[in-house]
């Protein structure tokens, strides 16, 4: 892939600019009471298509926080549960150092399925955001990876030709729905590998 061809860089969010742990809110929730983080964890994941909807901007955030507050048996408040599923994220230095470097050459966009609880209690507040010229975000633009209608709205904003887009997730499924609207795409495997896959494609960083 020759360099003069990529125009954007599109970045996932979780796992590849930050890295989440939800044992850290289940660690939180268990030291208000025992095993409420046991019961918040085994409801999340066996209603997955709740967060999944929410990500999506289907469920609104006043009903997910509902059920999720009934599913603990309104134990916590409002506001202490959105702290406590927001506050699980880590900033990847190393990936979030390129930003400003690639910034010089290329648009840079942020295509995440997210939520707007995570992006106003968690990682919404990261410094890196600021060299993105643009953030997709699932809620907003009501679609997730690996649906056509999100990257779409990537390339719309950008106004580019599919293939001058370069996509980097953590998720082959997510990388693979952009190859097929004719990005090229990489898989995140780790810094070291990324930046690899970047110098073979003529991105210089450094």
């Amino acid at each position: 892939m020759n360099e003069k061809i990529l125009k954007a860089i599109v970045f996932d969010l979780g796992n590849v600019l930050i890295p989440f742990d939800y044992s850290i809110a289940v660690r939180r929730l268990n030291a208000i009471e025992e095993n409420l983080g046991e019961t918040f964890l085994t409801f999340y994941k066996a209603n997955y298509e709740l967060h999944r909807s929410f990500e999506r901007g289907d469920l609104s955030k006043e009903k997910f926080i509902s059920l999720m507050l009934d599913a603990l048996s309104n134990k916590i408040e409002e506001e202490t549960f959105c702290k406590i599923y927001s506050e699980i994220f880590t900033v990847n230095q190393n990936v979030a150092s390129l930003l400003p470097e690639l910034k010089r050459n290329y648009k840079l966009v942020l295509l995440s399925n997210t939520n707007a609880i995570h992006k106003k209690y968690g990682w919404g507040r990261y410094e890196f955001i600021q060299y993105f010229d643009k953030l997709i975000l699932s809620h907003e633009v009501n679609a997730v990876k690996p649906e056509e209608k999100i990257y779409k709205a990537v390339v719309e904003f950008t106004g580019l030709q599919p293939k001058e887009h370069l996509f980097i997730d953590d998720i082959l499924e997510y990388v693979d729905g952009a190859k097929n609207l004719g990005w090229d795409g990489i898989q995140f495997l780790g810094y070291e590998n990324l930046i690899e896959e970047l110098q073979m494609r003529g991105i210089k960083i450094f």
